[in-house]
């Protein structure tokens, strides 16, 4: 602790910038390419593919299909055994051919497989296009190892980027807390934007600016707005209800412009289209100051 202490005194008296170059040590570096290799050899070594597709393409080529039955997920077995059907030579081929690419690029087709769950199929491409997936869901099991290697590696890549975009905040501090549901709202529009998800961050902060005015509202008002709105009061009600109670509710009267640029981007969010990141970047801004003047007091 001494030491600490020392070191701090001489960071703040004597030129930190040097003193930390010289103590490079004394931070914790992580290599993020390091880890992706680390991963990928962690994935090598217990890789499946070729015994496991050859396997598969003898059992179909010598009459013992039925046999898979007993180690294979219903639903998988089902699926094979439709395909198999439907051109017994085509299958064992395939699979014998596949066993090959798995074993080289197993984690990539989990990869697309994992994408191929965040878009829209289109039914009757092709039963050649859908292959690998039958080997991915067949290898996986229980245990869903390819699938874990795969978001593994979505997330690693997505540490940089966040970290950069964290350094363009501050902690939002105000003088006086409003509702673990606002915090849960400004929670989520701030990891939106870390991890890249820009409309869905200024749909939060909409979110959040609405709880939070809510939660302003003095009981009176609070009513007649749930009754005016059917307790389904938007931010743009909500502010048209500020702009009328302004002294009333004692809020600042620079709070309505920042909310009304937070609101015009959640608006354009849902409506209008995609936002980009300095968009997204803006409007949780634009929220965080409109949260410090509307919480003041």
């Amino acid at each position: 602790m001494v030491l600490s202490c020392l070191r701090l005194k001489l960071i703040v008296e004597y030129g930190g910038e040097r003193l930390l170059r010289k103590q490079g040590a004394c931070f914790v570096a992580i290599d993020m390419g390091r880890l992706e290799r680390e991963l990928m050899q962690m994935s090598a070594e217990g890789a499946p593919g070729l015994e496991f597709c050859e396997a598969i393409s003898e059992l179909a080529a010598t009459g013992r299909f039925a046999q898979l039955h007993e180690v294979l997920p219903e639903i998988v077995y089902d699926e094979l055994w439709g395909r198999y059907k439907q051109d017994p030579a085509a299958f064992v081929a395939g699979w014998h051919t596949l066993g090959e690419e798995m074993r080289e690029g197993f984690v990539q087709h989990a990869r697309e497989r994992l994408t191929s769950l965040t878009r829209l199929q289109c039914a009757g491409n092709g039963s050649s296009t859908l292959a690998w997936q039958e080997i991915q869901r067949a290898l996986d099991g229980q245990q869903n190892e390819l699938l874990r290697t795969a978001i593994a590696l979505e997330l690693l890549e997505l540490v940089e980027p966040a970290v950069l975009r964290a350094t363009h905040l501050r902690e939002c501090v105000v003088a006086s807390p409003s509702s673990e549901e606002a915090d849960r709202y400004l929670d989520e529009a701030t990891r939106c934007y870390f991890f890249g998800l820009f409309t869905a961050c200024a749909v939060m902060c909409r979110s959040v600016l609405e709880e939070a005015i809510k939660q302003k509202l003095p009981v009176g008002v609070a009513r007649q707005v749930r009754s005016r709105y059917r307790n389904a009061a938007t931010l743009g009600s909500l502010l048209h209800e500020v702009n009328n109670n302004l002294k009333l509710m004692g809020i600042d009267g620079d709070f309505p412009a920042l909310a009304n640029q937070v609101n015009d981007a959640g608006k354009k969010a849902v409506h209008r289209g995609l936002l980009s990141e300095d968009e997204a970047r803006e409007c949780l801004q634009k929220a965080r100051q409109a949260l410090q003047v509307l919480l003041r007091n």
